[in-house]
């Protein structure tokens, strides 16, 4: 029932975290500190969004998909000490985004705006087991993020023609959590705290390719502390539920160059509200090699609609299926995919709608694979 355990946990890789709120990409996840023994994952996931809508300007013209597909790819190390201390080593791309409206004739609000943000993170995490059911984790993380965004089209007005390009910057935060445990029913509730990180961005900022400050300038930008709750209990023989509750506190995540900040008073390009994503799910192991899960996923959605151009879409639901194969004692191969049915939302600036985004969704595949050694 152990091993099962973490073959249905582990269909929740990084991949699927493809549309999750604000900027996520990885979902901050720690689930490898929970396994048992030594163990080496590698995950792999690429996400196929399409993100289109109507332009205002030109009577609901069509503006193209505005996202690219991308891969994220994640790596865990897991080590233990003894029955008490176990200690891991986690790299993933903690938050990312692509935007790129095409610069057509029907899309005159935004046609030709630009959005890339990416990043990279070297979690090294430490639990301590006071007994079979209670026990603590925590430890520091490095991050490194950078961006580039330019801004184009009517619906921006002077700043039309606007470009921002943010060097990378490394910046350190800390991981801390528990979890209660009853193994005879395969029950685990973890609750995980992820701080804020801050990093100081060095900004070049143009016009039309023309530089509007004397030089290069500090951007302070803040990627948000999170709240991750995760569960799993045993139900029946060989069957699992299991679940998860996200908060990412977004509303914190300003992004404010110097030309930019002075030309809109102090605004911020991102513009990201805070999010909420739930997930619930059941897992069965069919025979000593099989195990599968399908689990429904929902991001609340903001209420008003009208949302940052960077990021046209507002609250998500999902739908994924999982599979493990248990290939030999020691290697495990995990895969599965997600349908995620995006929410309609209405990008503005200056607090009016300049294009309608609806019907919009993502497909997104996960591999992993896993060795205890």
């Amino acid at each position: 029932m152990k091993r099962f355990i973490l073959a249905t946990t582990a269909l929740t890789a990084s991949a699927f975290a493809a549309q999750a709120g604000g900027l996520d990409r990885s979902n901050q996840d720690i689930g490898i500190i929970f396994e048992s023994g030594n163990r080496f994952e590698l995950s792999f996931g690429s996400a196929n969004p399409s993100v289109d809508g109507g332009d205002a300007r030109t009577l609901g013209g069509a503006t193209g998909n505005v996202t690219g597909g991308f891969n994220v790819i994640s790596g865990a190390l897991r080590y233990e000490l003894n029955d008490q201390w176990s200690f891991a080593l986690i790299v993933d791309e903690p938050f990312g985004s692509d935007i790129n409206y095409p610069a057509i004739p029907t899309s005159t609000s935004f046609g030709g705006t630009k959005a890339s943000v990416d990043s990279i993170a070297l979690t090294a995490l430490a639990r301590y087991k006071f007994n079979d059911s209670f026990s603590v984790h925590g430890g520091i993380r490095y991050q490194e993020i950078e961006a580039d965004v330019t801004l184009s089209g009517l619906g921006y007005g002077p700043l039309s023609g606007y470009r921002g390009q943010f060097e990378a910057d490394g910046g350190v935060g800390y991981v801390i959590g528990a979890a209660f445990e009853k193994p005879e029913i395969a029950l685990r509730v973890a609750l995980t705290y992820q701080s804020k990180i801050n990093h100081d961005l060095s900004t070049t900022e143009t016009v039309s390719g023309a530089p509007v400050t004397a030089g290069p300038s500090d951007t302070r930008v803040q990627t948000p502390e999170s709240l991750n709750l995760e569960f799993q209990s045993g139900i029946a023989k060989d069957t699992l539920v299991f679940g998860s509750i996200r908060y990412a506190r977004y509303s914190d995540t300003i992004v404010s160059p110097a030309f930019f900040g002075s030309r809109t008073g102090g605004a911020s390009l991102t513009d990201i509200e805070d999010s909420t994503d739930y997930e619930i799910g059941i897992g069965r192991r069919f025979n000593d090699q099989w195990s599968g899960s399908i689990a429904f996923g929902y991001q609340r959605e903001n209420g008003d609609k009208l949302v940052s151009p960077l990021s046209p879409t507002d609250g998500a639901k999902y739908v994924s299926l999982g599979a493990k194969f248990q290939a030999s004692e020691r290697m495990d191969i995990s895969a599965g995919i997600r349908y995620t049915k995006l929410g309609d939302a209405q990008a503005a600036t200056r607090g009016v709608g300049q294009a309608s985004f609806a019907n919009n969704d993502a497909i997104s595949v996960g591999f992993k694979i896993g060795y205890n050694f």
